[in-house]
């Protein structure tokens, strides 16, 4: 009787009568299964928003998460990547690299892991289906995600950009499939809109709807730096570490300075050549103090769509400026350069750097929230204004880097970062504390208003979404091993689609 009144509520409220779905939202898995898998091990599972060899932010480092937490006895993990058709992965991946099966791309995956970690990795790899947005230059999942974890198995997920996963999401509610839910907020989406046309009244908007969407779905957000945004029970903490590989890099040249045999050559800086990487804001302080920088030349390195203009613009200048395609950082290549620039500030927390200060380089990045974590290293030098930008590559120049310490190169690791993950997501005390949400869309009298607030606010979005939901692709589907979904409704015209 009570479940019959909840529906005839909802439906006067929207006018229509309530479809299957949406109770599908918020019905849990089996207690029983749950708590039976509970008393065995903790199974954490990583949804992450790009996948190797798309070598960008969302896919390195969750990948390293996922191995390090499988080491613990204690936990299984399960890293949950998106799966693209040919079209999108030759777009998008490198060196005309693809895949004609999901299992193919998870052998080339596991393979670039263990070359750079030396153990082979614990940890199941599930795909999801999912389409590359060229007007986002993002990957947008086009199904509901949360079925690729089976409802026996849902107890904890970790959300790599959980604003960019929920966005579009159009399924059962995070909350209500698992145990806890965490976000990793990766990027700064806002400072990439407002460089757009129109861009302060964009980021207005996403800043709300970011905020709306990810305390709907998250029980706790853990922010990488204060370059984000403001987010709901949210707390900053680096969680990310650097590869194996570049602490051993960085090993040797120490091993070398100790030994009087070190060579240096000069500058450099390495990204995704987008203008929004850095690259404005390099070649305007190199235009604005030609005259004082005399005699320094420095390398670029990087792909992305605006490397024309960007190599056009670095031949203007009176410093030679050297503009490369991308490269692997780890290349020998980049061994010997003894100082590395990084003038971006929409990074969170810039891999390239951490990178850079694992090899024992010199860095010289802006005094902003994104680089607050490498202050504590003494090689990172920091400037407010292009005086002091001037100043400290002069000054690095002239310098010797200041050899890691065990301690700083411990830091810098990935131990430490999955030590840091899990104080930051108290798995280990908040998880068992919290409950699945409710099964009841709306139980008047038992729960509080902002709790029925919350259920009506995800169905909304539910609503909203399918709005703009991409037709499924039966194929792909197919490869990931998911049913494919009824066709109970008509889709959206291909321009209302993302």
């Amino acid at each position: 009787m009570a479940d019959q009144q909840e529906k005839t509520f909802l439906g006067s409220l929207f006018k229509l009568p309530l479809p299957a779905a949406l109770a599908s939202l918020f019905k849990e898995s089996d207690t029983n299964d749950f708590h039976e898998c509970m008393d065995k091990k903790r199974h954490v599972a990583i949804f992450t928003t790009a996948s190797l060899p798309w070598f960008t932010g969302t896919a390195v480092n969750p990948l390293f998460r996922a191995a390090y937490l499988a080491k613990a006895d204690d936990r299984k993990v399960t890293l949950v990547l998106p799966w693209l058709k040919n079209q999108d992965q030759e777009h998008l991946f490198p060196r005309n690299i693809t895949f004609k099966s999901p299992q193919e791309q998870e052998e080339y995956i596991r393979h670039w892991l263990e070359e750079r970690t030396g153990f082979n990795a614990d940890f199941a790899i599930r795909f999801y289906p999912a389409r590359f947005s060229v007007h986002k230059r993002s990957i947008i999942a086009v199904a509901d995600i949360t079925e690729v974890i089976p409802d026996e198995e849902a107890d904890i997920a970790v959300l790599e950009e959980p604003e960019h996963l929920t966005w579009y999401h159009h399924g059962k509610r995070w909350k209500a499939k698992f145990q806890l839910v965490i976000g990793i907020v990766h990027t700064n989406y806002l400072e990439y809109v407002r460089r757009e046309k129109n861009g302060q009244v964009a980021a207005f908007l996403l800043e709300h709807f970011n905020r709306w969407v990810v305390s709907l779905y998250c029980h706790r957000v853990i922010r990488l730096s204060a370059a984000t945004q403001e987010l709901p029970r949210s707390v900053i903490c680096n969680v990310h570490g650097v590869n194996p590989k570049f602490l051993d890099i960085g090993m040797k040249k120490r091993e070398q300075q100790w030994n009087g045999d070190q060579a240096f050559k000069g500058v450099y800086y390495i990204g995704k050549m987008l203008w929004s990487k850095g690259y404005r804001e390099l070649i305007e302080l190199l235009y604005d103090h030609q005259e004082d920088l005399t005699g320094l030349e420095i390398d670029l390195y990087g792909s992305g769509e605006d490397s024309q203009e960007i190599g056009d613009a670095a031949k203007e200048l009176d410093i030679p400026v050297n503009v490369h395609p991308g490269r692997d950082h780890a290349d020998p290549l980049f061994h010997d350069y003894k100082v590395f620039i990084n003038p971006s500030t929409t990074d969170v927390v810039c891999t390239t750097t951490a990178e850079a200060l694992a090899m024992g380089k010199i860095v010289i990045c802006a005094n902003h929230p994104s680089n607050e974590f490498f202050k504590q290293f003494p090689n990172c030098r920091t400037y407010n204004d292009g005086e002091e930008f001037v100043e400290q590559t002069l000054k690095a120049l002239q310098d010797q880097p200041s050899p890691l310490t065990d301690a700083q190169r411990h830091e810098l690791s990935w131990e430490a970062a999955t030590q840091r993950f899990l104080k930051a997501a108290q798995l280990n005390s908040v998880a068992k504390k919290l409950t699945k949400t409710s099964s009841k869309l709306f139980t008047p009298g038992s729960l509080s208003f902002s709790r029925n607030f919350e259920d009506a606010s995800a169905i909304f979005h539910y609503m909203g979404t399918g709005l703009v939901a991409h037709k499924p692709d039966e194929e792909q589907y197919r490869e990931v091993g998911l049913s494919v979904p009824v066709k109970t409704r008509s889709y959206p015209s291909k321009k209302w689609a993302f």
